[in-house]
């Protein structure tokens, strides 16, 4: 079993930025790989990022690409999402998942994820 706790949501101007932080607990959350999906009010879920076990692969959706970074710390069973140029379509609760398999979180099916994190870009 593995536990997610997301934070760092908040609301933020357009085009500042903002670190997401995800802790992971549990026996297995080190061989996981881990990512974020984030879902907007009356929008379905949306694949954001994800990174491998040992954080040598990453891919990310292509409305982020080149200005969100994913990036984890083994040591500290912790991932991290940094948001940059942020936009009003960026607005949505963040999650953070965990899976066996990269294509598991791309496809948003992760055996597990967290309650969520809001982040809130105003115009």
């Amino acid at each position: 079993q593995v536990q997610l706790v997301e934070s760092g949501g908040d609301v933020v101007q357009v085009g500042g930025s903002l670190r997401l932080s995800c802790a992971a607990s549990g026996r297995t959350a080190s061989s996981n790989a881990m990512g974020w999906f984030r879902q907007a009010p009356g929008k379905e879920r949306e694949f954001v990022a994800v990174i491998s076990r040992t954080g040598g692969s990453t891919y990310y959706a292509d409305p982020v690409k080149g200005r969100f970074t994913i990036s984890r710390d083994n040591a500290k069973n912790t991932v991290d999402l940094q948001m940059n140029s942020l936009k009003p379509d960026d607005t949505a609760v963040y999650y953070c998942a965990a899976d066996q398999t990269l294509h598991n979180i791309v496809v948003l099916i992760p055996q597990y994820w967290g309650q969520g994190t809001q982040v809130t870009v105003s115009s």
